[in-house]
């Protein structure tokens, strides 16, 4: 056991990493020494930040917890806390069948594990965070919560209404972020596009993101996870006029069948969802969408599911990632509607939608073949430099695989002629 020590462990989304990052400069302002995500967990203080999403993220973190717990009996680990979305909605029910947990913090109290240790708190550092992801992005977070109400989802069980963040308080710890030579921010929350209605009474994140990409050193500006209804138009003239605002928009449409879309309480048609895709592909040429798109939700027909395939076939979403529905207990669909389609048949929806999305990614990563793209080098793997164009997330699209003659700084740009794609990535030499 590694004495004085603390070992963070970050299960599901970026927005539970970005409060892993808080924590850590906390630990390490009071002279602690501590470590994220480590190969073999040994410290004094072990800390579980976990995901309760949908079901398989709820076993991992409980799968986790166990393992932990087991190294705390043998000796190997001293205490050990749990804090973030799984533990804000179970920790009752957990507390009594895993009693090696010293403590259970929820979404937004887990600021208390540190009074609990004897530590101090320290608010003057409050934006300050220990970059774990590579030093040259990070993920931003502007925003908790969430007031959509999808049947499906226990996110706002979890985390409450929406609360926007101050203008003010971003852009500090985005200068911050920058001054630790970050130079792409991933813009997050639940959903953006509902940010400064809750303080302005109307969206306010057009006027946000003009702001954060008037920072000097903000090379990239990145969104991630809007929602199509109510979506604030005023936010597409920046993104086509702004040159380090990615011309690229994480939305998760969900579905297209009109009663689908009703059940999902989704506030949204599929005639408007085709108005709203046409409008930002019109006023942002070029743009590159990500969507979700969720299979076998209760009272899903063959006749809805193939409205999907359809939509998808018509719609050719650049990026796209699906998966079949998991009942979450205390959502409204839950509690209202019965889970009345088979996993085998979830599967095979899941698999032939996705077998649609590859044929379409492939034959948009072929016509990217002969054009050069400006790309940031990420890292050095085997004998290819990795990169990403602006059209490109970390982790989930895409990336560029380059053979140099020469070395190439991480985190650097480059300008890069694809010469070669396949289903999965771009292949490219220096130009």
């Amino acid at each position: 056991m590694r004495h004085g020590s603390v070992d963070i462990i970050t299960l599901g989304c970026s927005k539970n990493l970005v409060d892993s990052e808080k924590l850590m400069a906390q630990f390490r302002a009071e002279g602690l020494k501590v470590r994220h995500d480590p190969d073999k967990v040994s410290a004094e203080t072990v800390i579980i930040n976990t995901c309760g999403f949908i079901g398989d993220a709820q076993e991992e973190s409980i799968n986790m917890i166990l393992e932990c717990g087991e190294l705390k009996k043998a000796g190997k680990i001293g205490r050990l806390y749990v804090m973030g979305c799984l533990s804000e909605k179970f920790h009752k029910d957990l507390q009594a069948e895993i009693p090696e947990v010293d403590g259970w913090y929820g979404k937004f109290n887990w600021g208390g594990i540190l009074k609990e240790l004897g530590r101090k708190w320290h608010g003057e550092i409050e934006n300050d965070r220990i970059v774990t992801t590579p030093s040259h992005y990070a993920y931003l977070k502007i925003a908790e919560g969430c007031n959509r109400g999808c049947s499906y989802c226990a996110i706002p069980l979890m985390t409450g209404h929406y609360q926007s963040r101050s203008q003010e308080d971003i852009l500090d710890e985005a200068r911050k972020l920058v001054a630790k030579g970050v130079k792409e921010i991933q813009l997050i929350a639940q959903d953006l596009t509902y940010y400064g209605t809750d303080i302005a009474h109307k969206p306010t994140l057009a006027e946000l993101v003009q702001r954060l990409s008037d920072i000097p050193g903000i090379e990239w500006l990145r969104l991630h996870y809007g929602y199509p209804n109510n979506f604030p138009m005023d936010l597409l003239p920046v993104m086509r006029e702004r040159d380090n605002v990615c011309k690229y928009m994480d939305i998760a449409l969900q579905h297209i069948s009109d009663p689908v879309l009703k059940r999902m309480h989704r506030n949204i048609t599929a005639a408007e969802t085709r108005e709203f895709l046409s409008c930002i592909r019109e006023e942002v040429p070029g743009i590159h969408l990500r969507t979700t798109l969720m299979v076998g939700f209760p009272g899903e027909t063959d006749e809805d599911f193939n409205q999907l395939v359809e939509f998808v076939r018509e719609q050719r979403f650049e990026r796209m990632g699906a998966f079949a529905y998991c009942e979450v207990e205390g959502t409204y669909s839950a509690l209202h509607f019965k889970d009345d389609i088979t996993d085998e048949v979830k599967q095979a929806r899941l698999s032939r939608l996705m077998r649609v999305q590859q044929d379409i990614s492939a034959s948009i990563s072929e016509q990217k073949v002969g054009k050069t793209f400006r790309t940031m080098i990420d890292r050095l793997e085997g004998e290819y430099y990795i990169g990403r164009t602006e059209f490109d997330s970390p982790e989930v699209d895409p990336e560029v695989l380059i053979k140099a003659d020469r070395e190439l700084p991480i985190g650097e740009f480059v300008n890069v002629e694809i010469t070669e794609a396949d289903a999965f990535d771009l292949y490219g030499t220096l130009k």
